[in-house]
């Protein structure tokens, strides 16, 4: 018997109590991080969340608040990334990719703040588990790409909740979601062969840091073999991944704080950043 959280459940829960919202960029009102930090002077552990949704403009952060303030409530300072999105001006190639890297370098701006910048993860769910591999991965990004990044920043771990981690194959499903990679990218993997290289997380491989990647085996929306093939081509390639296969488990089970399964995946977290 699947667990079967909605996402209607996950849209309808109550939210937090507001974070302080930062922007990082000046091009648009979706460039912006919702902080939260923890009781005590710091410096913070911090999770970088970064949220789903197909990289649609129907879907926001809000939805991971909840998560956000768990986080925080465990001592850890949290920075929900949002980002510009497909129907939205800037949305798409490569606008999505240089706002959430954009996101993720702003917080050398807020060390200040009580940031530790050496105790970083990055949690992202599905479409925003791809960004969170991405944001792991950068430092392998091909020079010359639109979305190349000389010095970024760094990062200690990232965890793909139902991640959506090889663009290519994912892009030849049948779903709404599958055809909102073809959207993003701006073709088919074999129209713009540098842009998937560029971005698709198991190109990428070896990521440098350690990865968990957390996955239902009842996902209808982002299959499971998305996590088993990425974790099989990192181990492959000498890089260090966990996965995770939540028996039972649909695709929002992963990021509903209400549910059975969140408690372990935010153990996980808490101990990404543990030391």
């Amino acid at each position: 018997m699947r667990m079967g959280v909605t996402w209607e459940q996950v849209a309808t829960q109550p939210l937090p109590a507001a974070g302080e919202r930062v922007a990082y960029g000046r091009e648009s009102s979706e460039q912006f991080g919702v902080l939260r930090l923890p009781r005590g002077r710091g410096p913070h552990p911090t999770a970088v969340l970064v949220h789903g949704g197909c990289w649609l403009a129907d879907y926001d952060y809000r939805h991971i608040e909840p998560l956000a303030a768990a986080l925080t409530g465990r001592g850890l300072a949290t920075w929900v990334i949002e980002y510009r999105r497909l129907g939205q001006l800037g949305g798409g190639w490569p606008g999505t990719f240089l706002d959430v890297a954009s996101g993720l370098d702003r917080l050398r701006a807020l060390e200040e703040r009580g940031i530790d910048l050496e105790r970083i993860v990055v949690v992202g769910h599905s479409a925003g588990g791809q960004l969170a591999l991405w944001l792991g991965a950068r430092p392998n990004v091909p020079v010359g790409s639109d979305v190349y990044e000389a010095e970024p920043l760094r990062v200690r771990a990232v965890i793909g909740l139902a991640a959506i981690s090889d663009l290519d194959s994912y892009s030849l499903g049948a779903g709404d979601c599958n055809a909102a990679v073809l959207d993003l990218m701006g073709g088919r993997p074999e129209a713009q062969i540098a842009r998937y290289a560029a971005v698709n997380p198991v190109a990428l491989v070896p990521i440098g840091v350690p990865v968990t990647l957390v996955h239902g085996d009842a996902d209808s929306t982002v299959p499971l073999e998305q996590s088993r093939r990425f974790a099989e081509r990192q181990l492959a390639t000498g890089g260090l991944t966990e996965l995770v296969v939540v028996r039972d488990a649909g695709h929002f089970d992963v990021i509903a704080p209400f549910g059975t399964v969140w408690p372990a995946i935010e153990e996980k977290i808490v101990a990404s950043l543990a030391g």
